[in-house]
Protein backbone atom coordinates (compact mmCIF):
# COMPACT_ATOMS: atom_id res chain seq x y z
CA UNK A 1 0.00 0.00 0.00
CA UNK A 2 1.36 3.39 -0.96
CA UNK A 3 2.08 5.95 1.76
CA UNK A 4 -0.94 8.15 2.26
CA UNK A 5 -3.23 5.83 0.32
CA UNK A 6 -6.84 5.41 1.40
CA UNK A 7 -8.08 1.84 1.64
CA UNK A 8 -11.45 0.97 0.14
CA UNK A 9 -13.17 -2.38 0.50
CA UNK A 10 -15.64 -3.64 -2.09
CA UNK A 11 -17.91 -6.63 -1.51
CA UNK A 12 -18.87 -7.58 -5.07
CA UNK A 13 -21.48 -9.98 -6.39
CA UNK A 14 -20.33 -10.56 -9.98
CA UNK A 15 -22.56 -12.14 -12.62
CA UNK A 16 -20.93 -11.85 -16.04
CA UNK A 17 -23.41 -13.77 -18.18
CA UNK A 18 -21.42 -13.01 -21.35
CA UNK A 19 -18.38 -14.91 -20.04
CA UNK A 20 -20.10 -17.35 -17.66
CA UNK A 21 -18.36 -15.87 -14.59
CA UNK A 22 -20.30 -15.88 -11.31
CA UNK A 23 -18.26 -14.92 -8.24
CA UNK A 24 -18.38 -13.25 -4.86
CA UNK A 25 -15.35 -10.99 -4.57
CA UNK A 26 -13.87 -9.11 -1.65
CA UNK A 27 -11.58 -6.41 -3.02
CA UNK A 28 -9.21 -4.23 -1.03
CA UNK A 29 -8.27 -1.25 -3.15
CA UNK A 30 -5.64 1.31 -2.17
CA UNK A 31 -6.46 4.73 -3.61
CA UNK A 32 -3.38 6.95 -3.92
CA UNK A 33 -3.97 10.64 -3.06
CA UNK A 34 -3.26 11.62 -6.69
CA UNK A 35 -5.81 9.11 -8.03
CA UNK A 36 -9.31 10.37 -8.79
CA UNK A 37 -12.42 8.53 -7.62
CA UNK A 38 -13.33 7.91 -11.28
CA UNK A 39 -9.94 6.31 -11.98
CA UNK A 40 -10.27 4.05 -8.93
CA UNK A 41 -13.80 3.06 -9.93
CA UNK A 42 -12.56 2.26 -13.44
CA UNK A 43 -9.84 0.03 -11.91
CA UNK A 44 -12.49 -1.84 -9.92
CA UNK A 45 -14.71 -2.23 -13.00
CA UNK A 46 -11.74 -3.43 -15.09
CA UNK A 47 -10.86 -6.02 -12.42
CA UNK A 48 -14.45 -7.31 -12.32
CA UNK A 49 -14.95 -7.31 -16.09
CA UNK A 50 -11.65 -9.14 -16.63
CA UNK A 51 -11.97 -11.43 -13.61
CA UNK A 52 -10.30 -14.82 -13.99
CA UNK A 53 -7.95 -16.97 -11.95
CA UNK A 54 -4.64 -15.18 -11.36
CA UNK A 55 -5.96 -11.61 -11.62
CA UNK A 56 -4.54 -8.95 -9.30
CA UNK A 57 -4.18 -5.23 -8.83
CA UNK A 58 -0.61 -4.03 -9.30
CA UNK A 59 1.20 -1.93 -6.71
CA UNK A 60 -0.40 1.10 -8.37
CA UNK A 61 1.42 4.34 -9.12
CA UNK A 62 4.64 3.03 -7.56
CA UNK A 63 4.72 0.10 -10.02
CA UNK A 64 5.78 1.91 -13.17
CA UNK A 65 6.61 -1.36 -14.95
CA UNK A 66 3.19 -2.96 -14.37
CA UNK A 67 -0.35 -2.15 -15.50
CA UNK A 68 -3.19 -1.24 -13.12
CA UNK A 69 -4.51 -4.83 -13.31
CA UNK A 70 -2.66 -7.92 -14.44
CA UNK A 71 -3.26 -11.64 -14.82
CA UNK A 72 -0.63 -14.30 -14.22
CA UNK A 73 -0.92 -18.02 -14.86
CA UNK A 74 0.06 -20.68 -12.32
CA UNK A 75 3.70 -20.47 -13.41
CA UNK A 76 3.78 -16.72 -12.74
CA UNK A 77 3.90 -15.80 -16.42
CA UNK A 78 2.05 -12.61 -17.33
CA UNK A 79 -0.98 -13.49 -19.49
CA UNK A 80 -2.97 -10.21 -19.51
CA UNK A 81 -1.89 -6.58 -19.25
CA UNK A 82 -4.88 -4.39 -18.34
CA UNK A 83 -4.37 -0.64 -18.31
CA UNK A 84 -6.75 1.95 -16.89
CA UNK A 85 -7.18 5.58 -17.93
CA UNK A 86 -5.17 6.93 -20.84
CA UNK A 87 -1.84 5.10 -21.15
CA UNK A 88 0.67 6.29 -23.70
CA UNK A 89 1.63 4.32 -26.81
CA UNK A 90 4.99 3.22 -25.40
CA UNK A 91 3.29 1.69 -22.37
CA UNK A 92 0.81 -0.20 -24.56
CA UNK A 93 3.63 -1.38 -26.81
CA UNK A 94 5.55 -2.69 -23.80
CA UNK A 95 2.48 -4.36 -22.30
CA UNK A 96 1.55 -6.01 -25.57
CA UNK A 97 5.09 -7.36 -25.90
CA UNK A 98 4.95 -8.88 -22.40
CA UNK A 99 1.46 -10.40 -22.30
CA UNK A 100 -0.64 -12.50 -24.65
CA UNK A 101 -3.57 -10.12 -24.19
CA UNK A 102 -3.71 -6.36 -23.62
CA UNK A 103 -6.74 -4.22 -22.81
CA UNK A 104 -7.47 -0.66 -21.72
CA UNK A 105 -10.45 0.52 -19.66
CA UNK A 106 -11.13 4.23 -19.62
CA UNK A 107 -13.56 6.61 -17.96
CA UNK A 108 -12.64 9.24 -20.52
CA UNK A 109 -13.70 9.88 -24.12
CA UNK A 110 -12.23 6.86 -25.98
CA UNK A 111 -11.62 8.89 -29.14
CA UNK A 112 -9.43 11.31 -27.20
CA UNK A 113 -7.69 8.45 -25.38
CA UNK A 114 -6.81 6.68 -28.65
CA UNK A 115 -5.87 9.81 -30.66
CA UNK A 116 -2.27 10.06 -29.34
CA UNK A 117 -1.67 6.42 -30.32
CA UNK A 118 -2.17 7.14 -34.05
CA UNK A 119 0.99 6.52 -36.03
CA UNK A 120 2.90 5.29 -32.99
CA UNK A 121 4.58 1.90 -32.75
CA UNK A 122 2.33 -0.39 -30.71
CA UNK A 123 2.92 -4.14 -30.84
CA UNK A 124 -0.26 -5.91 -32.05
CA UNK A 125 -2.28 -2.67 -31.82
CA UNK A 126 -5.11 -4.27 -33.78
CA UNK A 127 -5.54 -6.82 -30.94
CA UNK A 128 -5.55 -4.32 -28.06
CA UNK A 129 -9.10 -3.61 -26.93
CA UNK A 130 -10.11 -0.18 -25.61
CA UNK A 131 -13.22 -0.40 -23.41
CA UNK A 132 -15.28 2.58 -22.30
CA UNK A 133 -18.68 3.29 -20.79
CA UNK A 134 -21.57 5.66 -21.45
CA UNK A 135 -20.72 9.29 -20.60
CA UNK A 136 -21.26 10.01 -16.91
CA UNK A 137 -21.56 6.34 -15.85
CA UNK A 138 -18.19 6.05 -14.09
CA UNK A 139 -18.50 9.49 -12.48
CA UNK A 140 -21.96 8.60 -11.14
CA UNK A 141 -20.66 5.29 -9.78
CA UNK A 142 -17.57 6.94 -8.26
CA UNK A 143 -19.78 9.43 -6.41
CA UNK A 144 -21.45 6.49 -4.62
CA UNK A 145 -18.24 4.85 -3.40
CA UNK A 146 -17.63 4.75 0.33
CA UNK A 147 -14.71 3.32 2.28
CA UNK A 148 -16.71 0.07 2.50
CA UNK A 149 -18.97 -0.47 -0.50
CA UNK A 150 -21.28 -3.27 -1.50
CA UNK A 151 -21.95 -3.71 -5.19
CA UNK A 152 -23.70 -6.08 -7.54
CA UNK A 153 -22.33 -6.12 -11.05
CA UNK A 154 -24.14 -7.93 -13.86
CA UNK A 155 -23.08 -8.05 -17.48
CA UNK A 156 -25.25 -9.32 -20.28
CA UNK A 157 -24.91 -8.65 -24.01
CA UNK A 158 -22.12 -6.12 -23.30
CA UNK A 159 -24.41 -4.07 -21.04
CA UNK A 160 -23.37 -3.50 -17.45
CA UNK A 161 -25.89 -3.26 -14.62
CA UNK A 162 -24.40 -1.91 -11.41
CA UNK A 163 -26.02 -1.62 -8.02
CA UNK A 164 -23.73 0.30 -5.70
CA UNK A 165 -24.91 1.03 -2.18
CA UNK A 166 -28.56 0.63 -3.20
CA UNK A 167 -28.37 2.88 -6.29
CA UNK A 168 -28.74 1.29 -9.72
CA UNK A 169 -26.78 2.43 -12.76
CA UNK A 170 -26.33 0.93 -16.20
CA UNK A 171 -24.19 1.44 -19.27
CA UNK A 172 -23.17 -0.21 -22.47
CA UNK A 173 -19.57 -1.40 -22.64
CA UNK A 174 -18.13 0.21 -25.77
CA UNK A 175 -15.18 -1.59 -27.35
CA UNK A 176 -12.80 -0.65 -30.13
CA UNK A 177 -9.23 -1.59 -31.02
CA UNK A 178 -6.20 0.56 -30.37
CA UNK A 179 -5.29 0.54 -34.07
Amino acid sequence: MAVGATMHTFAVQLADVDRGVYEELSLRVARHPSETDAFMMTRVLAYCLEYEEGIAFSEGISATDEPAVLVRDLTGALTAWIEVGAPDAARLHSGSMQAARTAVYTHRDPTKVAAPWAGKRIHRADEILLHSFDPGFVDAAAALVERRSTMTLSVTERRIYLDLGGTSLESDIHTRTAA
